[in-house]
């Protein structure tokens, strides 16, 4: 009998099961580690809450794991001879696939930890190919180790405990009952072999019975109260493994094609008046630059004393929001009216679609255009989509005089360095010109140059010395501005590509969190003005075209929201994994099939308070599916520009 339960206890099967819930223990370790060193991410839940998210974060680890485990368990289960599945080099080599797979998901898992900050989501698969042009990876990923020294060594002492929990399978030969006995032990291996397929299966899909589709990113939906608790609930290597499956889009058909385009319709004829004569576009697109950090927005309480001041000779909005929560969501956000929708434009499958872009529709109009960005050329994909947009120059790190002078060791040229470049090679440029300016100093791992440290404010974020920074590199730009003759001729637009390290709960939250500048500043032509309605940057675009008197037909999921009022007064975006729209008064949650949320957020500022959802305006309920119907079709097809 003895022998028997000595069998059963090492029995493969029990010590697979096993080892598997020491790497679920993991996991949920890491959840409750992530909960608890992050509490401003999480704020106002409940112990009961908490515990409903850690028992349904386990459905999407055990799909994780039972994928990094795949080939540990297929050796380990696989009915071979006793005397192979007893072998010391097969039992190694099944152990190492258990490790290796598995200490890479627990690393990925805990460094997310930290990125989730920067994105407010789970890294998918888009991030291999958001930085693929990216050499210094490496070396940011190392900076972040040891500036999160914490994080790292957390992650260290769960790949310790794999190695010392582990449980090696063992069949003790000397019970002559199994060994002499194939007639029971084969079909006894292949029954379990079969069963145990089964249920991996199971695991891996998430459920069966009701779960006839395999669980995704939106089922941990069902764990949470606001979209960004879904951080807590997935963990990273699953949204990895199933935002690598399969297409992305499918067209949704709301509604009948003549129908949706009377709703929602991304053709524009402009209307506006031409001008005599062609002004100048500069477009900034500023990192990190969330509405929280700009005075301006906040009774002067920032880290933004000049871009205060700009702002408060421009036209600009109360509410204005940005279409997405990482930079390479800017891009096509601003130049070329395409929102982030599901997943970033730029590493879509349909990133090779032809576009149009500001620059595009100018350059038509014989505009000079060109694009800055002093990250390497390459980086974060920005070189190409500049060309596919019809910018006619890119000037990166490559084009920059004096790069290793004035790099700033981990991303790009210093932003004062940069913008002065920038002023000076449009001095060069023949007019009327339109040019664009990404931003890159105010960006982990929040430096500043030696001669300013200490000179800004240090306030109670790393990233608000960096703004500090940045806006007097901005002010710089505008003293050599001014005494172009240019710049009197000239429309600047000034927005950021997304929010980052948020304080307050006014702009942790889900309206907060796509809170930015959008502001237009032209010294000659255009008085100040503060308006009421609401603008995002998928307006820039037709509000350009709008200003320079650009005549043709266009492309654009926006509305020109400076010359003329908005025909519908909608912003969109998507807060992972639900679509969002705001309008003058209103914030709607819209997860593909139904409204899941609807708030007052003018007067409800922290959105506490959560409306009927019953009471969703037909109309922004109708506009926002075809908005997205839109899109998805258009993508698809290949229709991002006009006919």
């Amino acid at each position: 009998m003895s022998n028997l339960k000595s069998h059963i206890a090492n029995h493969p099967w029990v010590c697979a099961a096993c080892n598997l819930l020491i790497v679920m223990a993991a996991y949920t370790l890491s959840r409750l580690f992530f909960f608890l060193t992050s509490p401003d991410l999480f704020p106002n839940v409940t112990a009961a809450h908490l515990w409903e998210m850690v028992l349904g974060g386990m459905r999407f680890d055990l799909t994780a794991i039972l994928y990094l485990s795949s080939v540990y368990l297929l050796l380990a289960l696989l009915p071979l001879p006793m005397r192979w599945r007893q072998n010391a080099v097969y039992q190694s080599v099944a152990k190492w696939f258990f490790l290796v797979p598995n200490w890479i998901g627990i690393a990925v898992n805990c460094a997310d930890m930290v990125y989730v900050r920067f994105t407010d989501r789970r890294t998918t698969i888009t991030f291999f190919d958001e930085f693929q042009n990216d050499g210094n990876l490496l070396s940011v990923f190392l900076q972040g180790a040891v500036q999160y020294w914490y994080v790292t060594l957390f992650a260290l002492l769960l790949m310790a405990g794999l190695v010392c929990l582990f449980r090696k399978s063992h069949f003790p030969v000397s019970d002559s009952r199994i060994a002499s006995r194939p007639w029971i032990y084969y079909p006894v291996e292949v029954l379990l072999f079969v069963v145990s397929t089964y249920f991996i299966v199971i695991g891996i899909r998430g459920g069966f019975g009701k779960y006839t589709r395999p669980i995704t990113l939106s089922n941990a939906l069902q764990y949470t109260d606001r979209p960004q608790e879904t951080m807590l609930v997935l963990n990273t290597p699953f949204c990895i493994m199933r935002s690598s499956e399969g297409s992305t889009y499918t067209d949704p058909h709301y509604f009948a094609e003549d129908e949706v385009a009377q709703i929602m319709t991304p053709w524009h004829t402009q209307s506006s008046e031409p001008k005599t004569q062609k002004l100048n576009v500069v477009v900034f697109i500023l990192e990190s630059f969330a509405a929280e950090h700009i005075g301006f927005y906040n009774e002067g309480r920032g880290y933004t004393p000049f871009l205060d001041s700009l702002l408060a000779q421009s036209v600009t909005w109360r509410y204005s929001f940005a279409s997405g929560r990482k930079s390479i969501d800017a891009m096509p956000s601003v130049l070329s009216s395409i929102p982030m929708l599901i997943n970033p434009y730029i590493v879509t499958p349909y990133s090779t679609n032809a576009v149009s872009s500001i620059a595009d529709c100018l350059g038509n109009e014989g505009y000079t255009t060109a694009f800055f960005h002093g990250a390497p050329n390459g980086s974060m994909g920005f070189q190409a989509y500049a060309r596919s947009a019809g910018f006619d120059k890119y000037y990166g790190m490559d084009e920059y005089p004096n790069a290793n002078r004035d790099f700033d060791g981990t991303w790009a040229i210093w932003d004062e360095e940069f913008l002065q470049f920038y002023a000076h090679t449009m001095s060069t440029m023949t007019e009327p010109f339109m040019t664009a300016v990404f931003t890159a100093s105010s960006h982990h791992p929040f430096k500043v140059p030696e001669r300013y440290e200490g000179v800004f404010p240090q306030g109670s974020q790393p990233l608000h010395q960096c703004i500090g920074y940045s806006d007097l590199a901005i002010r710089r730009f505008f003293e050599y501005a001014g005494t172009q003759p240019w710049f009197e001729n000239t429309l600047f637009v000034i927005t950021a590509d997304h929010t980052n390290q948020l304080c307050t709960p006014a702009y942790t939250n889900a309206l907060g969190q796509y809170r930015v500048p959008v502001a237009f500043f032209c010294p000659a032509h255009l008085p100040a003005e503060q308006r009421t309605d609401i603008v995002s940057q998928t307006d820039i675009m037709p509000s350009v075209l709008g200003f320079t008197g650009y005549q043709k037909p266009y492309f654009a999921f926006g509305e020109d929201a400076l010359t003329t009022h908005k025909q519908h007064n909608y912003a969109v975006c998507y807060n992972n994994p639900v679509f969002q729209i705001m309008s003058d008064s209103l914030l709607m949650q819209f997860d593909g099939k139904e409204v899941t949320s609807l708030y007052a957020y003018r007067t409800d500022t922290l959105l506490q308070h959560p409306l009927p959802t019953e009471q969703a305006p037909t109309e922004m309920t109708d506009y926002l599916k075809a908005y997205i119907q839109q899109y998805i079709h258009r993508m698809v097809t290949n229709q991002l520009t006009h006919e």
